[in-house]
């Protein structure tokens, strides 16, 4: 990502719509795994800690991160979070079948081999092992968000089970969510190019009241999500399991 999209997220991460929303539902995901609080975590794609932080939050302590970028994790030492080593998620520095959950979220369309980071999520969980995936969704919502963050892709929900196939990991769930935001979202990307202004995130724009009624918004999305079951939304989550064979 753009050096200048780490200080942003480190400064709204805590409060912004986007982030409050989305620890809501990789919170409630993981309560439903009931997993131990010493299972081995591993978190790819740390950036500045905003999952190493709500594991924290829900107790584990045998939490790690991985990030190829010095900047991110600075960040995450500055905040004082779960160790982060440097490396990348298409070849992690890491034994096979070391962790009992892997989270990818919003990592992998950062990656040209996007099939040798999902073998590689595969080959460090354990046989009983959970992998939380999410990616951004819907080629024809690119916007400045995908320039900024050095996205090679988004996705289709079809094109993203494939590939999980593919990689040996086993679908337990998955649905898109943050679809009562689709038009307005891609309204908004289809503008934004064409105004005078200049901006290191789409993060940036917000502002108090913005915020707290897209905030409501959004939880009930993540909320209603898992069992509406809407065929489209601006991301796509994952839960897998390491298949057998």
């Amino acid at each position: 990502m753009d050096r200048s999209v780490y200080a942003v997220e480190s400064q709204v991460q805590e409060t912004h719509w986007w982030f409050v929303g989305r620890r809501t539902l990789f919170r409630k995901t993981l309560q439903g795994l009931k997993l131990p609080r010493a299972a081995a975590i591993l978190d790819v794609g740390t950036s500045t800690g905003a999952n190493l932080r709500l594991l924290q939050d829900m107790g584990f302590a045998n939490v790690c991160g991985l990030d190829p970028s010095d900047e991110a994790i600075r960040y995450c030492r500055e905040r004082q979070l779960a160790p982060v080593r440097q490396g990348d998620v298409c070849a992690m520095p890491f034994l096979d079948a070391q962790f009992d959950l892997v989270l990818a979220t919003d990592i992998i369309e950062h990656v040209d081999d996007d099939a040798q980071a999902l073998r590689e999520i595969r080959r460090v969980l354990k046989p009983s092992g959970w992998a939380l995936l999410t990616v951004p969704a819907f080629a024809s919502l690119w916007g400045l968000q995908d320039d900024v963050a050095h996205h090679k892709r988004r996705y289709r929900h079809r094109e993203l089970l494939q590939k999980l196939q593919t990689a040996g990991l086993r679908k337990h769930e998955s649905f898109y969510f943050n679809f009562f935001l689709f038009s307005p979202i891609w309204a908004a990307r289809q503008v934004l190019p064409l105004l005078p202004v200049e901006l290191k995130s789409e993060n940036q724009i917000n502002s108090s009241l913005i915020n707290r009624l897209l905030k409501v918004v959004f939880l009930a999305d993540v909320i209603s999500a898992r069992t509406l079951h809407v065929p489209f939304g601006v991301s796509l989550l994952a839960l897998v399991a390491r298949d057998a064979t």
